[in-house]
């Protein structure tokens, strides 16, 4: 493929320099120079650029190991946590497979995973696939968060909340009385930033052969949702295993649950997050190798609504150098939620 072929249309080119600037609050000729060195791919842009600013360097700086930048570049990289300090109005979840069960480069695989945690810095991150092992190595890394695990199970979920900014109220773990892999809802009543939240995560039943006790799992954890106090944002999570089949066979989804991916815009380059085209942790026989929306998130708003779910990413797209594979089979998910009466106008 030609470079002329790999660069999207003028308006996309446009679109993607917008949404770039408004994740990292910079400006649009930042994001140009990050976008265009990485094929105009706004995943790998945003992780580039929230690497290079926490560990202290710019865009220019990273790329030609020039230590002196114009004032305008040094003005326009932020470190993650002074980008913190200056949106108040922002509040980051994360959702996370970390392929617990796959013994292969566990260690630095899940290093791999705090240091994506670090770097982007999410107030709650929803885990599956939770081992012992990685629950010692999060827990030692990660000393910003505390963990709340669902299960002392072979492998389980848990939820990170970050320390001083997220006030834990009352965890709850719900059964799946239909499982025979150990699955359950973890659910989390907090408050982030002064808003109130019930944050949940679940892994549902696995492969296609379970197929209908997964559709009453997912039933299970949308009435639970649903059910939440009022003045209460629901935001739910996880690997869910799901076929876009499976929503339209239990009636589509209830009136009031809304998926992340499709109110912001569908964007189809953080549609598939079990991608075997480009994640070669894990490779089917043949040819054939499929590409899946297994993960997903969702929210309820509160009455009245007090926070947007703005954007919505992938993470841990990068190859780690130290054993080159992927954190996980799986990417991340992060949504970006502003609190609307925080916005600036």
């Amino acid at each position: 493929m030609s470079e002329a072929e790999k660069v999207p249309p003028a308006e996309e080119c446009e679109k993607r320099c917008q949404e770039f600037a408004a994740i990292t609050s910079t400006d649009s000729a930042l994001a140009m120079f990050y976008l265009q060195d990485r094929d105009w791919c706004l995943d790998r842009a945003l992780n580039s650029y929230f690497e290079e600013s926490a560990s202290g360097l710019s865009g220019v700086e990273a790329t030609t190991g020039e230590t002196e930048a114009s004032s305008s570049t040094e003005a326009a990289a932020p470190s993650v946590k002074q980008l913190g300090s200056t949106q108040p109005y922002r509040i980051r979840v994360l959702s996370w497979n970390i392929d617990g069960l796959d013994k292969q480069n566990l260690k630095s695989r899940t290093i791999g995973v705090c240091n994506v945690i670090k770097h982007e810095d999410p107030h709650v991150v929803f885990l599956q696939e939770v081992v012992e092992e990685t629950e010692e190595i999060i827990q030692e890394l990660c000393p910003l968060y505390h963990m709340i695990p669902g299960n002392t199970e072979e492998y389980y979920t848990a939820i990170l909340v970050k320390i001083g900014e997220v006030q834990v109220e009352d965890t709850k773990v719900l059964p799946f009385k239909n499982s025979v892999m150990m699955r359950n809802l973890l659910s989390l009543k907090c408050t982030v930033k002064g808003e109130k939240f019930n944050m949940m995560t679940a892994h549902l039943e696995s492969t296609k052969d379970y197929s209908s006790a997964r559709k009453t799992q997912l039933q299970q954890c949308f009435k639970y949702a649903l059910n939440r106090e009022p003045d209460r944002t629901v935001v739910f999570g996880g690997d869910l295993n799901l076929r876009d089949k499976e929503i339209t066979e239990i009636g589509g989804l209830p009136e009031g649950i809304l998926d992340m991916w499709e109110v912001t815009g569908k964007r189809p380059e953080a549609k598939n997050t079990w991608d075997l085209l480009r994640n070669d942790n894990l490779q089917m026989p043949g040819k054939f190798q499929p590409r899946c929306r297994f993960d997903r998130k969702y929210v309820r708003h509160s009455t009245p609504a007090v926070v947007k779910p703005e954007y919505f990413e992938l993470c841990g797209i990068e190859r780690l150098k130290t054993c080159q594979r992927f954190c996980s089979d799986h990417w991340g998910l992060l949504t970006h939620f502003n609190i609307l009466s925080k916005v600036p106008k």
